[in-house]
């Protein structure tokens, strides 16, 4: 296929959009640009029952927001709009296409009712049960077929596909792929609402706006024959097929709504970052020349080649996405991070403390925003701990070690009018020096006291210049107490 590569990210707006969808625009996105080529965005919107009021509203937020710009849609006419398929439909495009089938015998007119077809024997086919039309309309003649239109009988326009023979398409992952046209149903174009079906609206869609490569998974390999046998019946030359692998989740059964992150938008909610999502669901399915793992939407258009995508199915490894996100903020420059921490943050801390160096403490720790809240909720109130927390070997602390270094401390910090984290690590080593002990021994029931928690974002000197003295000091005070007590 010569000239300027044209790929076409062209969703139904009936809802959220899945991960595999993302990852189809994605690869589009990137199969174009990597060849410096054009993405359309199309709205294919003929299926009216599943269409979700806003849905359009999110695909345009979701691609915003995954950093997909498009150069053609419906809000960028490039020359081959409309770009939505109900207003495309207002051209009479689709009709005018299948009446051409119609009259080269590649199509027919259907008047079946539902009781008629709901009559026809069922068969199994790649182990899925289906109804096969026996073609009853095909017969009709000219005539019949003229006076059912007259007498404004519903119908449908059916593809004529041959009982005899096969049909061959060629896959770029796959290769080529024969099938027996026994086993195709010829199914509708035109439906008796007038819509077109999806599949073959989707033909005329991607013709008349040259789209070059047509990028989609894996479960559409199947109708791909139906595709190939019209592109064949109106003479034009089809595009570059890639059908990507199944999403599955860790049980290797599809991804579902019910895993909870199923969707771009859950996982916004959930706190991860866009471009973290997008660099992970980039490797669903396609791999670098090397190991690398980190790559900006820039880089991946530098490196991506669709011919690294692989068929086997690829395991959405929540765990794995968390780590990556988790990567990207470490790397993020602080200000934007705390931007997005910020309100996290807020939500738990209700008390006038400086924000921002808790942030700083937690970035480096954190995978997805969320987890904020189990690192800093002690600051707004001390919880409930075991006194057998003070006790650890490996520091060579116990109750009464911990009770001993505390009641020590306590008047230090007392007396201590710079509270700076500098200043107090400063002091406490001085204290260290002259016990003779290791810092742990020291900072160990510190911490515990000041926090309450094994694990905390930061050191001891570190939590107490930013709970203060005055806080500090009580809770050094009721750790004392809860060791005397435990005497």
């Amino acid at each position: 296929m010569s000239g300027k590569i044209r790929t076409r990210y062209a969703p139904s707006p009936t809802g959220r959009m899945h991960v595999g969808n993302l990852r189809s625009a994605l690869y589009e996105y990137l199969i174009a640009k990597h060849a410096g080529g054009e993405f359309m965005l199309r709205i294919e919107d003929t299926d009216q029952e599943r269409y979700v009021e806003g849905a359009v509203d999110i695909i345009y937020r979701t691609m915003e927001q995954a950093g997909l710009s498009h150069d053609e849609g419906p809000d960028k006419d490039g020359g081959f709009g409309p770009y939505v398929q109900s207003e495309r439909m207002k051209t009479g495009i689709y009709m005018k296409y299948a009446k051409q089938l119609v009259e080269k015998g590649e199509a027919y007119y259907c008047f079946c009712d539902k009781e008629r077809l709901a009559s026809l024997k069922t068969e199994v086919v790649e182990g899925k049960e289906i109804t096969l039309y026996d073609k009853h309309c095909l017969h009709l003649t000219k005539e019949e077929v003229e006076a059912n239109l007259a007498a404004g009988k519903p119908f449908v326009i059916r593809q004529n596909i041959p009982q005899e023979g096969t049909t061959t398409f060629h896959d770029e992952l796959y290769g080529d792929i024969t099938v027996e046209n026994a086993e195709l149903d010829d199914m509708i174009l035109i439906k008796s609402d007038g819509y077109p079906t999806y599949n073959f609206a989707n033909v005329v869609d991607d013709h008349t706006m040259h789209i070059t490569h047509v990028v989609r998974g894996n479960e559409y390999l199947s109708s791909a024959p139906k595709y190939q046998r019209l592109y064949d019946a109106f003479g034009w030359e089809s595009p570059v097929y890639i059908h990507l692998p199944l999403i599955t989740d860790e049980n290797h059964k599809k991804l579902s709504k019910r895993s909870g992150h199923s969707s771009f938008e859950d996982l916004m909610e959930q706190g991860f970052l866009a471009e973290a999502v997008v660099n992970y669901i980039a490797l669903l399915g396609w791999s670098p020349e090397d190991n690398r793992e980190i790559f900006s939407l820039e880089e991946l258009v530098e490196q991506f080649d669709y011919h690294r995508i692989s068929k086997s199915p690829a395991v959405f490894d929540y765990t794995k996405l968390k780590w990556m996100n988790g990567e990207y903020l470490k790397a993020m420059d602080f200000d934007r991070f705390y931007a997005l921490a910020e309100p996290y943050l807020k939500a738990v801390i209700h008390r006038e403390l400086d924000l921002k160096k808790i942030a700083a403490m937690v970035k480096t720790r954190i995978e997805v925003f969320p987890d904020i809240a189990e690192h800093v909720d002690f600051f707004e109130a001390l919880p409930e701990y075991d006194v057998a927390m003070y006790t650890h070997k490996k520091m060579k602390t116990n109750a009464d070690t911990s009770l001993e270094v505390l009641t020590e401390v306590l008047p230090r910090l007392q007396a201590q009018e710079d509270f700076s984290n500098d200043a107090l690590y400063a002091m406490l080593q001085r204290y260290v020096e002259e016990k003779g002990v290791k810092n742990g021994y020291v900072m160990w029931p510190l911490r515990t006291a000041v926090s309450g928690k094994q694990m905390t974002p930061g050191g001891a000197t570190e939590l107490m210049e930013v709970l203060g003295r005055e806080e500090s000091v009580a809770r050094i005070q009721k750790g004392i107490s809860m060791l005397q007590e435990q005497r």
